[in-house]
């Protein structure tokens, strides 16, 4: 089959593509695995892998289904477009159209053009590109003597490409210019990580002068995200630890990237949210990354609020918390059956429990001009109160919501009694009733 464009609509999604808010996940209306992300001429790429539910035709109804691939792009971390399919596997001459195995990919620039680095049929691929979002070409035949999955482009700061996978242990080799040709024999890496448990998912970075090579590492039943650290990408590299530990649900993969952006560092990877009671139904995560003074990692614990900061105007999905008061408040979907629709906040009391009942949500921007009122999307039976403040529990009051009693979901606007300038916490409280449901609160002009 002839390598064909793909992505031809990439520039124009660019512009025409809603945003997808922030918090973990961030991409709210696919399955997105395998973060590869990388900073572009100061915004961010971020290529995943796709799970899809099984078709027909695909006999592991079980099993990782990914037919294409995307790509997303924000310049904040918290809004971001999606500029559509890049590669598919009905354009790919030597995969099987069947296969549905467009595992994890990457991709990196070299004098001003993109490669697209992507595994199928134990092979991998490469698509090429003048901008980050496409359109990619694909090339007509795989990477010759690169078997196996998970390729990481890494290119180092002389410019040396090096592509590392996952293939018979972990593998790298030096790329010639044309970035498609091994440029001496490839090896395997050199470190002295405990050899027990399979590892993939390779993926490098540099630091300071310290190159990285992190994997997933099935330590026990479930991956953890594990690095070592070198002097050279070739290695030898020297185990350090853990990045992240493995999840405390069913998940039994993750996969990271991780990039420095605006001064920051992050960690990219995945978790099985909108999905968990199947764990090949995956979404891609953000959390902040940070180093020691000798270069070591700091172990990065999940949390539901992400990153960024969340703007008082928009929907603030208050069941991505920061923290939380003890268990009357809980965390379900807003409607089992449509996972991304999100979910829901619920606070409830019983008659012997006198502690507060709240949750908090940092890092909302109330801007420099006065708000007016605030909306709650809410449903309770009983009715009651919510209190929202500045800060916490003694901040300033800026509303007390009344929640109707009504059978279905009501969006309740309420004045509001001080509008407070700049970046806040949000704390949210019930003050009476029994049962009440938020979807999300948002501040109006």
């Amino acid at each position: 089959m002839k390598p064909q464009n793909y992505g031809f609509l990439a520039g124009a999604l660019m512009l025409l593509s809603a945003p997808l808010l922030a918090q973990n996940p961030i991409i709210r209306d696919n399955f997105t695995a395998d973060p590869s992300a990388h900073v572009f001429n100061g915004r961010v790429y971020l290529y995943p892998s796709h799970d899809i539910p099984a078709p027909y035709d695909y006999n592991r109804k079980d099993w990782f289904c990914m037919a294409d691939y995307h790509v997303y792009s924000s310049d904040n971390l918290v809004d971001w477009v999606d500029h559509g399919v890049i590669v598919d596997q009905t354009y790919v001459p030597w995969v099987n159209t069947r296969s549905y195995s467009m595992w994890a990919p990457d991709c990196n620039v070299k004098d001003g053009k993109y490669y697209f680095y992507f595994p199928a049929n134990n092979r991998i691929g490469l698509a090429t590109a003048d901008q980050p979002y496409g359109p990619f070409r694909v090339e007509e035949q795989p990477i010759q003597g690169a078997n196996g999955i998970d390729p990481c482009i890494f290119i180092d700061d002389d410019g040396t490409p090096y592509l590392i996978w996952s293939g018979m242990g972990m593998q790298i080799a030096k790329l010639k210019d044309n970035m498609k040709e091994f440029d001496g024999p490839s090896t395997t890496i050199q470190h002295n990580t405990p050899q027990s448990g399979m590892k993939e998912g390779p993926f490098m970075f540099k630091r300071n002068g310290i190159y990285y090579f992190t994997f997933p590492w099935a330590e026990k039943q479930r991956e953890t995200l594990a690095y070592c650290m070198g002097k050279s990408p070739m290695g030898p590299f020297e185990y350090k630890g853990k990045i992240m530990e493995q999840s405390e649900t069913v998940c039994w993969t993750n996969h990271h990237s991780v990039v420095e952006f605006q001064g920051k560092w992050y960690l990219f990877y995945h978790h099985n949210d909108y999905s968990p009671y199947f764990d090949k139904n995956r979404s891609v995560c953000i959390d902040e990354l940070t180093f020691n003074e000798d270069g070591t990692i700091n172990l990065v614990k999940p949390t539901l609020r992400g990153v960024g900061v969340t703007p008082a105007t928009r929907e603030i999905q208050i069941d991505r918390y920061s923290s939380v008061g003890p268990e009357n408040v809980k965390i379900d979907f807003v409607n089992p059956d449509r996972t991304f629709d999100g979910w829901k906040a619920i606070f409830w009391n019983t008659t012997e429990y006198r502690q507060p009942i709240y949750l908090t949500y940092d890092r909302v921007d109330f801007g420099d001009k006065p708000l007016k009122s605030v909306t709650l999307k809410c449903h309770s039976l009983a009715g009651g109160v919510i209190d929202l403040r500045a800060d916490n529990a003694q901040g300033q009051l800026l509303a007390s919501v009344t929640v109707p009693g009504k059978p279905d979901w009501t969006e309740v606007v309420c004045p509001l009694q001080a509008s407070p300038n700049g970046v806040h916490t949000l704390y949210v409280s019930m003050r009476s009733g029994n049962h009440i449901e938020i979807d999300w609160v948002r501040f109006n002009p």
